[in-house]
């Protein structure tokens, strides 16, 4: 049935949410839902072995992938060990869904080019406040993402066993 008052979006309008769609943690909202992040996301270009960000630098946004690669480096003893690559469609940053975090590794493009989307934090956090529906089902996605991410860890710490305490990774002293 047609509704007359339903939104209708532009082509760019619906390309966008279509890709957001593509992109944990959104892809469990809406149409409506993710036109609300449309208008703070801001396009932008980095060129290869440019940071995106470093490891303590404050956690102020959110990346989205669009074209290109970012690798993941965890620094130690000085040296850069990569922990993942982030493909297209892929978000990375989550820990800016925290107040006042900081980041946790290393975000350099490792493309020739690279095209991100960048959500700010105030802004996610402004939605999240007048849209607990949206905040919800992104929390949750997120979570799912993190129990997949505890799952692998312990399969790696099993097959290893005796390289770390694991207990570590749940004490508050570290």
């Amino acid at each position: 049935m047609f509704n007359p008052f339903k939104k209708t979006y532009s082509a760019k309008e619906k390309e966008r949410i279509g890709f957001l769609r593509t992109v944990k943690p959104f892809d469990q909202l809406t149409d409506d839902q993710l036109y609300i992040f449309l208008p703070y996301l801001y396009p932008r270009q980095y060129k290869k072995n440019e940071a995106v960000f470093f490891r303590k630098d404050p956690s102020q946004a959110l990346y989205i992938l669009v074209k290109g690669e970012v690798q993941m480096y965890l620094d130690r003893d000085g040296k850069m060990e990569p922990l993942v690559s982030v493909k297209k469609a892929e978000s990375f940053g989550d820990n800016c869904f925290i107040k006042d975090s900081q980041r946790i590794y290393n975000a350099i493009v490792t493309s020739e080019e690279a095209e991100l989307l960048v959500l700010p934090q105030g802004n996610i956090l402004e939605i999240f406040e007048s849209k607990p529906k949206i905040k919800a089902l992104i929390l949750e996605s997120l979570l799912t993402r993190y129990s997949d991410y505890t799952s692998r860890i312990f399969e790696v710490y099993k097959s290893s066993f005796g390289f770390f305490e694991l207990s570590k990774a749940y004490s508050e002293e570290s």
